[in-house]
């Protein structure tokens, strides 16, 4: 929710493991360097087993004291680690009853930012399962999307970001966030327009990189002077933009996309390269709604 000062708070889903902090962590450096507050949102979906076969499970009241208990146990325990990070950023929690993805989407009305973790699901389980909150949360969310890998990354120096351009809204909305994320860091930023040349080819490749330029130089005018000490650098790369995109974002602080884009297909959840960003980027991914 919206705070008395009218700033929008960066959420975060909490996992109930404590081991699961790196998600915990971006956001609340995050809300430090936004100077935003910080919303810790624990979500209980529907019961999961741990009763023996044969044994007597407690009453529905019982059962639903004890859930809730642990749920405060472990917004308890994830305040106290965002504070002990980042201690001048203002926290406060939320336990929800309710699927993860769902909850957090709610939030997402009133939030700047919804942070989620990843441990890089297989494809089947991100697209066909509930226990995967990221696809679901980040096709419909009204605000930014950011989604941290669950395991080692290392960013390389000098520090950048990297962002996709294809010359949809999309990719101009997710321009405008890379530039915020590169001036806040100090990063410079890359800007990619992958280029995927059609199977029969064609007549004249070097007019269809020029094209390819132009619109890299249109979707980021304007940006640099409201950013000054962002250093841009414009790169147009030949390949499949997931492979493309992923590699190029290996030692990124960050893969800045749009949530549909040119390379989308009618009726999908998200774009196809946004979907698949996800399933392979090993930085953090921030997928941006127009």
């Amino acid at each position: 929710m919206t705070g008395a000062d009218g700033r929008r708070p960066i959420v975060v889903g909490v996992d109930p493991d404590p081991s699961k902090r790196l998600a915990l962590s971006w956001a609340a450096d995050e809300a430090d360097r936004r100077d935003l507050p910080l919303l810790l949102v624990h979500a209980q979906g529907t019961p999961t087993g741990g009763y023996r076969s044969g044994e007597v499970r407690p009453s529905w009241e019982e059962w639903n004291r004890a859930l809730h208990g642990l749920g405060d146990q472990v917004l308890e325990e994830a305040a106290s680690f965002a504070e002990s990070r980042q201690p001048t950023v203002e926290v406060s929690t939320l336990l929800a009853e309710g699927e993860p993805a769902w909850v957090l989407r709610e939030e997402a009305r009133s939030a700047s930012l919804i942070v989620v973790g990843s441990w890089h699901l297989s494809r089947r389980r991100g697209m066909f399962s509930s226990a995967s909150v990221a696809l679901p949360l980040t096709a419909h969310a009204p605000c930014p999307v950011v989604v941290v890998p669950e395991s080692e990354h290392v960013s390389r120096q000098p520090a950048y970001f990297v962002v996709g351009v294809d010359g949809s809204a999309h990719s101009a909305a997710a321009v405008d966030v890379a530039f915020e994320e590169a001036a806040l860091r100090g990063a410079l930023l890359r800007a990619l327009y992958v280029w995927h040349p059609p199977i029969l080819g064609v007549l004249d490749e070097d007019a269809a990189v020029r094209e390819c330029r132009r619109v890299l130089s249109e979707t980021t005018a304007g940006r640099t002077a409201a950013h000054p000490d962002v250093e841009l650098r414009h790169e147009v790369v030949r390949g499949h933009p997931v492979r493309v995109l992923t590699e190029a974002s290996q030692h990124a602080l960050g893969l800045v996309v749009g949530a549909r884009g040119h390379g989308g297909f009618p009726g999908m959840l998200l774009g196809s390269v946004s979907q698949g960003v996800l399933h392979h980027a090993r930085c953090p991914v921030i997928t941006v709604p127009t």
